[in-house]
């Protein structure tokens, strides 16, 4: 087989939208993650220390996947300048390296994915658990909001008996 220039430069545009994608993932996951430890510290729930578990793996995943998609892509280059200094053998051994970085990097972003769908089992089975308990469906619609903590509620509820205060300065009689 003949490599040209443009076989490993194709890998670019592979790369280079796998590490956008892996980079959205990052952002909502770290995202996730925050919005789950302010809710842990609220309710004490056991459900949201197995998801933030979860989580955790799979941010080392995708920083895994970014890693080795980054190596993947700093190989093609490499064989990029191989090919254009006449060094074929070298070039495409460099080449079928980072193409076996690419697919690990794809196999852990499957990996990823296959733990993503156990997070969401977790957070189901405690939406299923509040159903088997009888609770009122209404608070299966509900149920992110049914962990407001005791404080959040007199928050509320302090709010309410102050008085309402009037635009207008106080008038002196």
């Amino acid at each position: 087989m003949q490599m040209t220039l443009t076989t490993p430069a194709i890998l670019f545009s592979t790369v280079s939208l796998l590490y956008v994608a892996y980079t959205n993932r990052f952002v909502a996951i770290s995202n996730l993650i925050r919005s789950l430890k302010a809710r842990y510290l609220q309710t004490k729930d056991a459900d949201i220390l197995k998801q933030l578990s979860n989580l955790r793996l799979r941010v080392m995943l995708i920083r895994n996947m970014q890693l080795t998609g980054i190596v993947s892509l700093i190989l093609s280059v490499v064989s990029i300048i191989l090919i254009f200094t006449g060094h074929m053998y070298y070039a495409n051994f460099v080449f079928g390296i980072s193409l076996l970085f690419l697919v690990y990097s794809m196999s852990l972003a499957a990996r990823e994915i296959f733990i993503s769908v156990e997070s969401l089992k977790i957070e189901l089975s405690s939406m299923q658990d509040l159903h088997d308990n009888h609770q009122d469906d209404s608070l299966l619609i509900s149920h992110n909001i049914k962990k407001i903590t005791q404080a959040t509620k007199d928050l509320f509820e302090s709010k309410e008996e102050q008085p309402v205060k009037s635009d207008k300065p106080d008038e002196k009689e």
